[in-house]
């Protein structure tokens, strides 16, 4: 005879599930961005790497494996809801079997780490607003036979507060051309003219933004020329490689750099006007070449105080400083000597006050500059090329 069916059965186990709530799922994918939670991967996981085809490419993995047999999941620290978000991760494929085939390595303490730095930079972006955006402006030409290269990471740190409106920006890349001759520098500035004019477009990006970041590395003469076809009508910080850091990052310094502007010759045609700039190294009159004659005026714009030194420029004051008294010296220029076509220039300068000096010539009111660039197998400088300012 069978027994009646108890009235009150046995409770039964409860069994875990993989099926995740969907607004746990919702919460990740937002915390995540979309993007491989792996350190160092960040592959954005909606849409195919090849194709472009929109999807979801994601796999949710389980820090603690869903069954205790997992991978990192029979340790003391399992969670009492295995699909609880802080026990998920938002990985591509390749991470997600990287991570269960090694547990040993990638362990419970070790992914969670990933998963933290991964949220909390994704939380940092997206609460940027529109002000803290910036568009990158790159330029990089080879300096005689030295290859130069400005890593991405660097310019992310230099540029904080402020963050990329994308990763690519404005990149003018020249490393490939070798400028030695008329034709390979009339080919870099065509090539720098056509991605600022681009650069400046309407409904462009850095229009958009209303703020620009540039970063250089290249021939002095080439960084003039590029300044003089940057607009003063968009915001922009200029910035500096530093070379015991090897970074681009500005410095924090309670003395400012000073500098003095004087005159050292005079010559005796009041329209021949040359100009030393020496602060990365020194430059004498016998460095200049034989057409800079008697006649010429010859200025100086030179540290105060202090030797000229490639590492002087360490913060953004002492570049302001150089800004000022560069203005106030071409203001004395033509006060003394009127209306001039053309002013010989002769630089040792850093990078971002190489840019400096093409873009605060004024349209209408400065000559035009001939820049000369120093030249170690002829142990002198030689005319490169002629810019002004183009009214931008």
């Amino acid at each position: 005879m069978k027994k009646p069916p108890s009235k009150h059965p046995a409770a039964s186990p409860v069994v875990a599930v993989r099926n995740i709530p969907p607004l746990s799922r919702l919460i990740l994918f937002v915390r995540a961005g979309g993007r491989c939670e792996f350190d160092g991967c960040n592959k954005f996981l909606l849409e195919h790497h090849v194709t472009l085809t929109e999807g979801n490419f994601a796999q949710i993995a389980h820090i603690v494996a869903f069954q205790p047999d997992g991978p990192r999941g029979n340790g003391a620290h399992r969670p009492e809801n295995i699909n609880e978000i802080t026990n998920l991760m938002l990985l591509c494929t390749e991470c997600h079997k990287l991570i269960d085939d090694n547990p040993g390595k990638f362990t419970v303490r070790t992914l969670q780490e990933y998963k933290e730095r991964h949220e909390r930079h994704i939380q940092y972006v997206t609460g940027l607003s529109p002000e803290l955006k910036t568009h990158l402006l790159v330029f990089t030409a080879n300096i005689g036979e030295q290859a130069v290269y400005i890593p991405f990471g660097q310019m992310l740190e230099a540029v904080s507060p402020r963050y990329p409106m994308s990763r690519t920006g404005t990149i003018i890349d020249l490393t490939q051309l070798h400028i030695d001759s008329t034709a390979s520098l009339s080919a870099a500035r065509e090539t720098i003219e056509r991605k600022i004019r681009h650069l400046y477009e309407t409904g462009g990006e850095a229009e958009t933004i209303k703020h620009l970041s540039v970063f250089g590395l290249g021939p002095i003469p080439l960084l003039i020329y590029l300044g003089t076809l940057l607009s003063n009508k968009i915001a922009t910080d200029f910035f500096q490689r530093h070379r015991d850091a090897e970074n681009w990052t500005w410095k924090d310094s309670n003395e400012d750099v000073k500098y003095q502007f004087k005159s050292i010759r005079s010559g005796t045609d009041l329209q021949n006007v040359a100009v030393i700039l020496s602060l990365s190294g020194s430059i004498t009159s016998r460095d200049l070449p034989n057409e800079i004659d008697d006649s010429y005026h010859l200025y100086e714009l030179t540290l105060d105080g202090k030797s000229p030194d490639p590492t002087f420029l360490r913060t953004k004051r002492d570049l302001e400083n150089f800004r000022v008294t560069y203005q106030s010296g071409l203001s004395a220029i033509m006060q003394k000597h009127g209306i001039l076509k053309s002013l010989h220039v002769f630089p040792a300068v850093p990078a971002p006050i190489a840019i400096l000096c093409g873009r605060e010539l004024l349209p209408k009111v400065h000559p035009e500059l001939l820049v000369y660039d120093f030249d170690k197998s002829k142990v002198g400088f030689n005319f490169q090329l002629k810019v002004n300012n183009h009214g931008n």
